[in-house]
């Protein structure tokens, strides 16, 4: 997840991601955040039969223009078959895609892509999450630039020229009057990411929040999920005194922190969240080492010193922290949607969900929530489809179930656009609704781990772990961190 200034709060976790080292690591190490995948499809996708391409294809709707939507009807309508032939032409064509190892839903999307619109095909290379942050510059620069592809950071890129600013579409297919907080991550201005030009597009977006073990819950008396963080506190402290372990999480060093994800709930808590998007987003002058935040800091210190965390936390990686999880240690784990399917499989009707309670009764939610994010290389062959493949992405009603079957998140796009529903019973329809709810409100968070390439493997993982072996205080991590922060920025 380099930086989330890169956008990638790394869906990475192992299951459904591969590995979480890569992706936390990245993600973690950067953003971006989704369930484990399956096997992904062929490299190059051939086309359906034609009768079935022409079904799903006079199936869509058949109203396209190139002026902006006035409305969620308008915008799916450009997303249909006059459209598909207005930007992707009626002769074959074939999209070059960099995708990334470990993530079916860039694949599904693509092969149903092309069911509906048989003259597209596609050229589809992936490679490792932590490989694409070394090699998209040079691939982007390449003789034969791909059309869409897997963003690790976007603004060296951005500054090097190398991605498409995406503007124009976003007027012509009205993506600008979706919830600003959808694009805000992948625009890039003189100031940094979060304001400025749309330089990418996300998949689908991320949450994330508290999972709980409800069997475990409902030892302790939990009837319904905490609504103050006081009353978190109290849970976790019934935990503890049961004999429970209150909280599983990761913090090894090849995950990447994974106290970082609690951290940053208990600062949004003590202060605004727009603050720690501001400092995310590289504002100029900002900081994070904050009076609030150092009130979050040494709220995480108590959990820490009470037991609430493993006594191994700094030797547990990802998919371990996971595995235990599953099989019942620890009551709560704080995590991802990009899990759901995975909890579904291994805790059927025993996975709970809610996000991450306010300081105060009735106050505002916020989460940690980023795109899974592709560009358009500056010099793409076919950069008039690839947007359009953006836009049916989050308006086509197909694509749409995707994002949320197969992704298990929320599909973005219009607010007027229902989200499509999981299976009955599915944890996805939990941090759907309450993706929605937080989108709604324009109350998503960047991810602190991405606030600079290096900010989480140099500081936030090594100095959370010092503080867990009691080698480090609330205020030295966030003095530490800020002084590693200025100094990848070169201040």
């Amino acid at each position: 997840m380099s930086s989330f200034a890169s956008t990638t709060f790394r869906r990475r976790p192992p299951g459904r991601h591969g590995t979480i080292p890569a992706i936390v690591a990245a993600a973690l190490v950067a953003v971006a955040c989704a369930a484990p995948g399956t096997t992904p499809a062929p490299a190059t996708q051939a086309p359906p039969s034609q009768a079935a391409s022409s079904a799903a294809a006079a199936s869509a709707s058949t109203s396209g223009s190139s002026q902006a939507p006035a409305s969620a009807a308008a915008s799916a309508g450009a997303s249909g078959a006059s459209a598909a032939a207005q930007y992707c032409g009626t002769q074959p064509v074939t999209l070059n895609a960099w995708f990334e190892t470990g993530f079916q839903l860039p694949f599904s999307l693509s092969q149903e892509f092309t069911k509906q619109f048989p003259n597209v095909t596609w050229k589809i290379s992936q490679d490792q999450f932590t490989n694409l942050i070394n090699e998209t510059p040079r691939l982007l620069a390449g003789a034969n630039p791909p059309d869409l592809i897997r963003l690790p950071t976007m603004v060296t890129l951005v500054k090097d020229g190398l991605l498409k600013n995406l503007d124009s579409y976003a007027t012509t297919f009205g993506w600008d009057k979706w919830p600003s907080s959808e694009l805000a991550q992948n625009r890039v201005g003189p100031t940094g990411v979060g304001s400025g030009s749309l330089y990418a597009m996300g998949l689908n977006y991320s949450m994330t929040g508290v999972f709980y073990n409800k069997k475990l819950a409902a030892e302790i008396g939990m009837t319904q999920p905490p609504k103050t963080l006081a009353e978190l506190d109290s849970l976790l402290a019934k935990a503890k005194a049961k004999g429970l372990q209150p909280i599983m999480q990761w913090n090894a060093s090849a995950s990447g922190g994974g106290l970082a994800f609690p951290l940053q709930d208990l600062m949004a808590d003590y202060g605004p969240a727009s603050a720690i998007n501001d400092w995310i987003f590289q504002k100029k002058g900002t900081t994070v080492d904050t009076p609030a935040n150092l009130q979050a800091a040494q709220h995480l210190q108590k959990w820490i010193q009470a037991g609430y965390f493993p006594t191994d936390v700094n030797a547990i990686q990802y998919t371990d922290s996971n595995g235990r999880f599953e099989k019942g240690e620890g009551v709560f784990t704080f995590n991802g949607d990009w899990e759901d399917a995975n909890y579904d499989k291994q805790m059927p009707g025993n996975i709970g969900f809610f996000l991450f309670p306010p300081a105060n009764a009735g106050g505002t939610y916020a989460a940690m929530s980023s795109p899974l994010t592709y560009g358009i290389g500056a010099k793409s062959a076919h950069a008039d489809c690839a947007a359009f493949f953006f836009n049916w992405v989050a308006t086509n009603p197909t694509a749409r179930q995707i994002d949320v079957s197969v992704g298990g998140s929320y599909p973005g796009g219009p607010p007027d656009l229902s989200v499509p529903p999981a299976a009955s019973g599915s944890i996805i329809n939990d941090t759907l609704s309450a993706a929605q709810q937080v989108f709604k409100d324009n109350g998503t968070m960047g991810f602190i781990a991405n606030a600079t390439g290096s900010i989480f493997a140099q500081g936030w993982t090594p100095e959370l772990q010092k503080m867990v072996g009691g080698q480090e205080t609330p205020a030295g991590l966030l003095k530490y961190v800020q002084a590693q922060y200025l100094q990848e920025l070169g201040s």
